[in-house]
C-alpha cells in the first residue's frame, strides 16, 4: 500500500496530500514545517518492537505514575489490540498500569465485577488494571472555555496519575463516527455513570432506550472535545498518543463478537503528542488508502470528522502537522 506525499523529504512541489474532507490540522512537508508544526511518527509496521520504537520518540513528559489508557473490549472481540503487543509495551513503562472505566451501557463492563470478569476472559492478566471509577466514584475535572460542558465526572482514580499514555485502536464507532485518541480519553476516562452519561448529553436515570434517540454528531462531537480537553489539560505535557490503524472495523470494541468484519487494510502506528494532529493524520491515512468505502460512510455519515474542528475551537493542538515515516 503506498500513500501520497508520505516520505518528510518531500518538498512543497510535491503531489498535494489528500487529507480528508475535514481538516481541523493540515498536514505540510518537511520544508513547510514551522516550530508550532506538531510531529506525527508513522510506521507501516505493527508489531512490539515498532510500538515501543515510535513510543520512545513521544515519551518525554511520561514520568511517575503511568496509566496506559486502552480499549480492552468486550468479551471476545476480535478485533482488540494484540495481549502480546500490548504485554511487551506495558514492560517497558516503569510504574504503569492499565486503565479503565465502567461502560454508560449494559454489557460485559457495566459494572465492576462483571468488568473484572472481562478483562480475565480478554487476557488482560499480566499487570494491573485499574477501574478507575469502582464502586461508581468519580472526581470532577474542569473544562475551562469548553464548547458545551463546564465539568466532567472522570473515574476517581485518574487524579492519582502522573502520566497517561494513550494507546488506541483506532476504528469506527457507531455514534462518533470514528474512534481515535480523543473518544478514548473523552469517554473512556468519564466515570461510567456519570461522566459518560454527561459527555453523551443525556440524563444518567433516563436514558432513552434507543440509542439513534441520543444526541448525536456536532453536539457528541463538541461534549467529546471538551471532555478530551478536560484530561489534557490537566496533564499537561504528561501525556503521549499512540494509535494503532488495525483491524479498523466500522465497530467498536464495545461491540465486542458483533463487530462488522474489517473491509480496509491495517495501515499502521503513529505516535504524536499532539492529540489533534495524531488523530487528523489517521483520518487522513484513512482516505487515502485504496479501500476505504466502508469506514468513511460510518465517519460522515455520524459526522465524526466534526471531531477534528471541535478540538480545534478548543484550542487542543496545533495548526500544521508533519507525517514522519520511520
Amino acid at each position: 500500500m503506498t500513500f501520497a506525499n508520505s516520505s518528510p523529504q518531500e518538498g512543497p512541489e510535491a503531489a498535494p496530500f489528500r487529507q480528508a474532507p475535514v481538516v481541523g490540522c493540515r498536514r505540510v512537508s518537511a520544508a513547510q514545517a514551522g516550530a508550532d508544526t506538531a510531529k506525527v511518527y508513522f510506521s507501516r509496521k505493527i508489531d512490539a518492537e515498532t510500538l515501543i520504537r515510535l513510543y520512545r520518540l513521544v515519551n518525554a513528559g511520561i514520568t511517575g505514575k503511568v496509566g496506559i489508557k486502552l480499549h480492552t473490549g468486550e468479551k471476545h472481540g476480535p478485533n482488540i489490540l494484540p495481549r502480546d503487543m500490548v504485554r511487551a509495551f506495558q514492560a517497558q513503562i516503569p510504574g504503569s498500569a492499565i486503565v479503565e472505566c465502567n461502560t454508560l451501557y449494559h454489557g460485559d463492563r457495566f459494572t465492576t465485577e462483571d468488568h473484572r470478569e472481562t478483562l480475565r476472559v480478554n487476557g488482560w492478566t499480566f499487570c494491573p488494571v485499574d477501574i478507575m471509577d469502582e464502586d461508581d466514584r468519580y472526581v470532577n475535572f474542569p473544562v475551562k472555555d469548553g464548547l458545551r460542558l463546564k465539568e466532567v465526572a472522570m473515574g476517581a482514580h485518574l487524579a492519582d496519575y502522573d502520566s497517561l499514555v494513550v494507546l488506541t485502536h483506532f476504528k469506527g464507532h457507531a455514534m462518533g463516527g470514528f474512534g481515535g485518541s480523543l473518544k478514548n480519553i473523552a469517554i473512556g476516562y468519564a466515570s461510567g455513570h456519570l461522566g459518560k452519561a454527561q459527555v453523551h448529553g443525556v440524563g444518567i436515570d433516563n436514558q432513552p432506550e434507543d440509542w439513534n434517540a441520543w444526541p448525536a454528531k456536532e453536539p457528541l462531537m463538541e461534549t467529546m472535545a471538551d471532555s478530551g480537553k478536560a484530561v489534557c489539560d490537566h496533564f499537561g505535557r504528561h501525556i503521549t498518543f499512540l494509535n494503532v490503524l488495525r483491524r479498523m472495523s466500522v465497530d467498536c470494541d464495545c461491540a465486542g463478537t458483533s463487530a462488522a468484519e474489517p473491509t480496509i487494510p491495517d495501515i499502521g502506528i503513529l505516535a504524536s503528542t499532539d492529540i489533534l494532529a495524531i488523530d487528523q493524520a489517521s483520518c487522513d491515512l484513512v482516505y487515502g488508502s485504496g479501500h476505504n468505502h466502508d469506514l468513511v460512510e460510518r465517519m460522515e455519515s455520524r459526522h465524526g470528522l466534526a471531531q477534528l474542528t471541535a478540538m480545534r475551537r478548543n484550542r487542543m493542538g496545533a495548526g500544521t502537522y508533519q507525517l514522519i515515516e520511520i
